[in-house]
């Protein structure tokens, strides 16, 4: 680093193969706009949901371009919606296990995973370290840096909610993809970013996503 440079210090955003890769497009977003720095990580899988859910092929050589398609869609399906910039991200593929986010000593302030598959759930807490996002998940938590899981899938069985217990235990923050109604949703991209929200919330990043509780009943309904 050069005299008088300041240290990158990003926010992983690794994202999974479960459904809801709007909700990592919200995520993502928000984190732009707010001002903060992005690793990316996206896996295999996920890249299989992405295009059956957005029509968009995430491809290594074409990440740049392919990511501002994205981020640019909403959840509606609607492409150019969004204004994004995306310079401040910088993707690792799912493969590089020699990538940063591998190594403690590679700087960041915590991990957010959007969505999180039952498959991705059991990997980072049994450990397996099976690809670069499970690995910096676990990174994350012997570094004792936030790490959100926000779980995406229906019903739970005894298993998923027993690793649930352990990312838990180990300090991770569970939060289930789970919309909520009194923030007067009227849109799908509402919902979408009422989850991103909570998200952010959980480790503390500013955002304008949703419309917060303010203790008046019957605040929620449209105007």
């Amino acid at each position: 680093m050069k005299p008088g440079q300041t240290q990158r210090t990003p926010w992983i955003v690794g994202v999974s193969g479960a459904s809801g890769t709007h909700y990592a497009a919200a995520v993502l977003r928000a984190l732009l706009d707010a001002g903060e720095s992005v690793d990316l990580v996206v896996s295999r899988a996920s890249r299989l949901t992405l295009l059956d859910e957005t029509g968009i092929s995430f491809r290594d050589a074409h990440w740049q371009d392919d990511l501002r398609e994205w981020l640019s869609m909403g959840a509606d399906g609607k492409p150019g919606t969004f204004a994004v910039d995306v310079t401040q991200v910088r993707h690792w593929s799912a493969g590089d296990l020699a990538a940063g986010p591998s190594s403690g000593s590679y700087p960041a302030k915590g991990m957010l995973i959007v969505p999180a598959s039952t498959a991705c759930v059991a990997g980072v807490a049994l450990g397996l370290s099976k690809d670069l996002l499970q690995r910096a998940a676990s990174v994350t938590l012997k570094e004792g840096r936030p790490l959100v899981v926000a779980v995406r899938e229906t019903p739970l069985n005894g298993q998923t909610l027993r690793h649930l217990v352990a990312l838990d235990d180990a300090g991770a923050t569970v939060m289930p993809a789970s919309p909520a109604f009194y923030a007067g949703a009227t849109h799908i991209q509402h919902l979408v970013d009422f989850v991103a929200g909570r998200v952010l919330d959980a480790v503390g990043v500013t955002h304008r996503l949703y419309r917060r509780w303010a203790g008046e009943l019957g605040g929620s309904r449209p105007a």
